[in-house]
């Protein structure tokens, strides 16, 4: 087996900050390593940002020439990015595609983005579409980043990201536990861009609001914290059950933040040991927001490690390009531990020129 594998990893989250790419070298001796060689993201313009948040409302033929229409935004996108960084070295493409809907409970899955348009641009393997199989395993389909968090990441006792909605995953004996905790920046971001902004710069505005217990045990008593089942979270739980809820309150943005922000720290708290011996990377755009970082640090004593930027940034693109890798060697890459599948399984369609 080849030691070294060269790998464009391509994420688009929820949030709608942009595309990820992550150039990597995924290295395997008697164990797997990684170095991250260089990494990017390309910010979507208002007039995508605007098409991909309308997308769940839109009808099925739309839906179709979206998908059509993104794949070749995507393909371009990647194929600029091999020219201008001049990248010789590559063995394949793993991209996640944006997802569009996900409702795995009615069993179904989308993520655009994933036709052959990419390597019909690029000319190199493709591995796309990793939620469907497992979705038809009687999966979830989400989360996948756990087999990266637990072969790359594994002196860590909790890996948590925070983007649009902050899922965690950690060790339960020989099992790999994950799951999503609570919607997070697609809440927060929404607030923001009403005030012309696309994020709150580290918490700021949040810390200048007002906590409102009352909005805060509501948020805290809906049943999806307590269900124990695999569980995953798409944009449907966010219109249908959260917006609702905070826009009954009829609060100011600042307050709306600070409430929110308290109750996403006491959730993702809520999933440590709250030991001083335990350790919780944060990656992903949250973990910028010092406000919040320093609510879930006052509500655990598990000790927060944030690691250094590449890694907070580009851990989902490194890891999508990890999940490629393991696709392409046809090894396990999604657990069954983990979304409630059928079995453990490798996930993922390859485009082959």
């Amino acid at each position: 087996m080849k030691k070294s594998t060269y790998i464009i990893g391509v994420m688009s989250g929820t949030s709608l900050d942009g595309i990820d790419l992550a150039y990597v070298k995924i290295n395997k001796d008697t164990n797997y390593s990684f170095d991250i060689l260089h990494a990017i993201t390309i910010p979507y313009t208002k007039d995508w940002q605007q098409k991909l948040k309308n997308a769940f409302n839109i009808s099925a033929e739309e839906i179709t020439k979206l998908d059509a229409s993104y794949s070749l935004f995507l393909s371009g996108i990647i194929q600029q990015y091999i020219e201008e960084q001049q990248i010789e070295d590559l063995d394949l493409i793993a991209t996640h595609g944006h997802t569009i809907f996900h409702n795995p409970t009615e069993n179904y899955t989308l993520q655009i983005g994933n036709k052959p348009a990419i390597i019909s641009k690029t000319e190199i393997k493709t591995i796309c579409d990793f939620r469907i199989h497992d979705v038809a395993l009687g999966g979830q389909g989400a989360p996948l980043v756990p087999i990266g968090d637990m072969l790359l990441f594994s002196e860590y006792t909790y890996c948590l990201n925070i983007g649009g909605f902050a899922n965690i995953s950690h060790q339960n004996g020989t099992d790999r536990m994950a799951y999503d905790i609570c919607p997070t920046n697609i809440v927060m971001n929404e607030y923001m861009r009403k005030l012309g902004k696309e994020y709150d710069d580290k918490g700021q505005l949040a810390a200048t609001g007002t906590l409102n217990t009352t909005l805060l045990n509501e948020l805290n008593a809906l049943p999806f914290y307590t269900d124990k089942k695999p569980k995953s979270l798409g944009y449907e739980f966010v219109v249908d059950v959260i917006f609702p809820i905070l826009h009954r309150y009829n609060l100011s943005t600042p307050d709306i933040l600070r409430t929110y922000i308290e109750h996403c720290a006491i959730q993702i708290a809520s999933k440590t040991n709250n030991s001083t011996s335990s350790t919780l990377l944060i990656t992903g755009g949250g973990a910028f927001n010092t406000f919040l970082v320093e609510r879930i640090q006052s509500h655990t004593k598990t000790t927060i490690i944030l690691p250094d930027e590449s890694i907070i940034n580009y851990k989902e693109a490194l890891i999508f390009a990890f999940l490629g890798y393991l696709r392409d060697q046809n090894e396990i890459n999604c657990l069954k531990s983990v979304t409630g599948a059928t079995k453990n399984h490798s996930g993922g369609i390859i485009y082959t020129t």
